[in-house]
């Protein structure tokens, strides 16, 4: 068989010369839309209130403040102060099954890519064909044998850009991916943060609920006694026994809180809980940031995971319209073969021009539909924007309200803490009694389970304003630091 010499595939890259040239010609158009950028929002605020209320007119050491306009640097957790909450954080960001997932979903994307970007390339295929055909020559019946092998070239123009939008709508979905990464990293990290905070309260409210139920029991021994001496009645036996019992009822929740925290903890950072024990946080590993950086709402869309995700679909969604238009108008092909044979070199070179007279609709059709599909997606896009708007507004009240109370769990704190040292004066001088003094230390219990869950709100609302200003994780995806082999 006669094989193709390196001087016909020399031949065949000349031909694809021609519809290459041919393109840069007609490259220039392009139907549908040229996306833009959504505009930023002209608003400045998120919630003018509770943005002067918390704009650091009071100076008290307990009272946070923000900075409007000020972004947010390095990584967000790094301001609660905790080397311990930072050792999971990386833990969890090297490990997590999420965001094991969504580096994949990432790379499925990149191929889409790839594979849409082909089909501005010539498309080169090698043919072969081979049989024995017999033929009438004069008077005689002529049987002859016949081959031909080699390359074959086609090139679709593009003329009216479809390809190049499907390109740039696989590019679109791309980002989306990637943006859909970094908010999975936002919402990893906000878990994590939480978990912690949740699992050191838990043990916090467990260690006071403790003391409270052990006061409860010499409550009830000295109640006892005093029944069994006819000072106490049977009344105040049995108030002391619901008071016991009543108070006992608060501590297996905490304890069922702090092991579903720990149990989370395990598996954000892709352990399962019997494989791995996240540390025992204590509420004083964190340190209330006292200074909050506030972006701009103009800021916020270019910062914020969600929103970018709706606006690279959005994207998509305009490159959709271009792609379904060109559907709508001919294409044009150019082709060419070159293959040996048995009878020497054979070469051709052809265009087609396709296009559609009478789909039944079908195209006009489709392409409303994407027109459509860009204004759903446009309105998603706006609803994100005003979302994220909203949950900053709140998370802002909350940290202001979470002030106001704090400072009245301090107060009565500070109250009990002032009765219970009276009553014990007191009781030192025969003034009052020990029921008194028992009495004073339950109310001081109950006062500091109030305090723990007053600074608990502080942090939670904390982590969340970070998460609801974006954590600054836009970009995670592309700027993702290895951290070493998997724990």
């Amino acid at each position: 068989m006669k094989l193709i010499t390196s001087k016909l595939l020399k031949r065949v890259a000349r031909t694809t010369l021609v519809p290459t040239a041919l393109s840069l010609l007609l490259s220039a158009c392009m139907v549908g839309p040229n996306f833009e950028r959504p505009a930023a929002p002209a608003t400045r605020h998120y919630d003018a209130h509770a943005e002067q209320a918390l704009s650091g007119a009071n100076t008290s050491a307990d009272v946070q403040h923000v900075d409007i306009g000020k972004k947010m640097q390095g990584d967000w957790w790094l301001a609660l102060g905790s080397p311990k909450l930072d050792g999971v954080m990386q833990r969890a960001i090297a490990g997590n099954l999420d965001l094991e997932a969504a580096d994949a979903t990432i790379a499925q994307a990149d191929q889409a890519v790839a594979a849409a970007q082909g089909a501005l390339r010539p498309q080169v295929d090698m043919g072969a064909q081979g049989g024995r055909e017999r033929a009438n020559v004069g008077t005689e019946n002529v049987t002859t044998h016949f081959y031909a092998v080699g390359p074959q070239v086609s090139f679709d123009l593009d003329i009216f850009g479809g390809n190049k939008r499907r390109v740039e709508e696989s590019t679109a979905l791309a980002e989306l991916q990637r943006h859909k990464f970094d908010a999975a990293y936002l919402t990893v990290t906000g878990n994590v943060a939480n978990e912690a905070i949740e699992l050191a309260s838990a043990r916090a409210q467990i260690d006071a609920v403790n003391v409270l139920i052990a006061d409860d029991q010499k409550n009830l021994q000295l109640v006892t006694t005093a029944h069994r001496v006819g000072s106490a009645t049977q009344v105040d036996v049995a108030l002391a026994n619901t008071q016991l019992a009543q108070d006992q009822t608060l501590l297996p929740p905490l304890v069922q809180r702090r092991d579903v925290a720990r149990h989370a903890l395990s598996i954000l950072v892709g352990k399962s809980p019997g494989d791995w024990t996240a540390p025992d946080f204590n509420l004083s590993d964190f340190a209330l940031p006292q200074a909050m950086p506030v972006s701009l709402p103009s800021e916020l869309v270019r910062n914020r995971p969600d929103i970018l995700e709706a606006e690279a679909e959005l994207h998509a969604s305009s490159a959709a319209i271009g792609v379904a238009t060109a559907d709508m108008y001919p294409h044009l092909t150019l082709s060419s073969a070159l293959s040996g044979s048995g009878v020497g070199t054979l070469w051709s070179v052809a265009g087609a021009l396709a296009g559609p007279l009478y789909a039944g609709g079908t195209l006009k059709a489709n392409q409303r539909a994407s027109v459509d599909a860009y204004k759903a997606s446009l309105a998603n896009y706006r609803q994100t924007v005003i979302q994220s708007f909203g949950q900053v507004a709140d998370v802002l009240q909350a940290v202001d309200h979470d002030a106001e109370e704090y400072a009245a769990q301090e107060r009565a704190l500070s109250a009990a803490d002032t009765s219970l040292r009276l009553n014990r004066q007191g009781y030192e001088v025969g003034e009052t009694g020990v029921l008194q003094v028992l009495d004073a230390q339950r109310s001081y219990q109950r006062a500091l389970i109030g305090q723990i869950q007053a600074n608990t709100a502080r942090y939670l609302d904390t982590v969340q304003l970070s998460i609801a200003l974006g954590g600054n994780a836009s970009g995670v995806s592309q700027q993702r630091v290895a951290y070493g082999d998997k724990p």
